[in-house]
């Protein structure tokens, strides 16, 4: 299995794949989610910076993928966006020829696989931390598997959890929702979850300190011990 590092502005990216034309295939298919979502902000600069659903004049199909994902989570479109861009590296991929291929976009993946794959759970300081991980199975389709975090990371959050984890096949979806929950989801409080009802959301997972809480459908839940190397970050 290849392991890739990609990076570019904004987009810090791993990539997995059996094989380097995948691979390459998934950095196109990156770069050129990336230049849609730039053509849009060029156009219409309250794209990049709304807290709240935004539909803008300009069309492209990871945009409206975005802006659909933020209208049904009650976000704003660019919390939605490092969900699409990694979804529109794993269409590449596949439309590559590829069977298995893995892009975790910063803690926001889209992946689909021929083998069972383990994704480790990292929630800063809570004491699950590196220390769990989900063992998801083979795939039909691409699978969006999005983290939002309070307590770690750059990104904006309005609320208290270590971790957020959604599992949504609409990969932008995982992504808003994941924001979304993680803005208002607090221990214990099974209401937050309620919203959820309805769409395409599979399960759910938060972490906040030592409190857990879960919703609808997840994979197995493992022991493990998550090598912190493998965090993707900037270089």
């Amino acid at each position: 299995m290849l392991r890739e590092h990609f990076q570019y502005r904004e987009t810090i990216a791993t990539i997995l794949a059996d094989d380097p034309a995948h691979v390459g295939a998934a950095r196109e298919g990156l770069m050129e989610a990336r230049r849609e979502v730039e053509r849009c902000i060029a156009a219409d600069p309250f794209f990049a910076i709304t807290y709240e659903p935004h539909r803008p004049a300009f069309r492209g199909r990871v945009v409206d993928r975005m802006v659909d994902a933020a209208e049904e989570a009650g976000v704003g479109p660019m919390a939605a966006v490092a969900g699409a861009i990694a979804w529109s590296g794993a269409e590449a991929m596949q439309e590559a020829g590829a069977v298995f291929g893995v892009i975790d976009n910063g803690g926001d993946i889209a992946l689909f696989s021929d083998r069972e794959i383990r994704v480790g759970v990292h929630a800063g300081g809570a004491p699950l931390s590196n220390r769990i991980a989900f063992s998801v199975p083979q795939t039909d389709g691409i699978l969006g598997i999005c983290t939002s975090s309070a307590t770690v990371g750059h990104s904006v959050s309005l609320g208290i959890a270590d971790a957020v984890t959604v599992f949504c096949p609409d990969v932008a979806r995982a992504d808003a929702w994941a924001t979304s929950l993680c803005n208002t989801v607090a221990a214990c409080d099974d209401a937050a979850f309620t919203p959820l009802e309805g769409t395409r959301v599979q399960g759910v997972l938060a972490i906040i300190g030592d409190h857990v809480a879960m919703w609808g459908t997840l994979p197995p839940l493992i022991g493990a011990t998550v090598d912190p190397d493998l965090i993707t970050r900037g270089q």
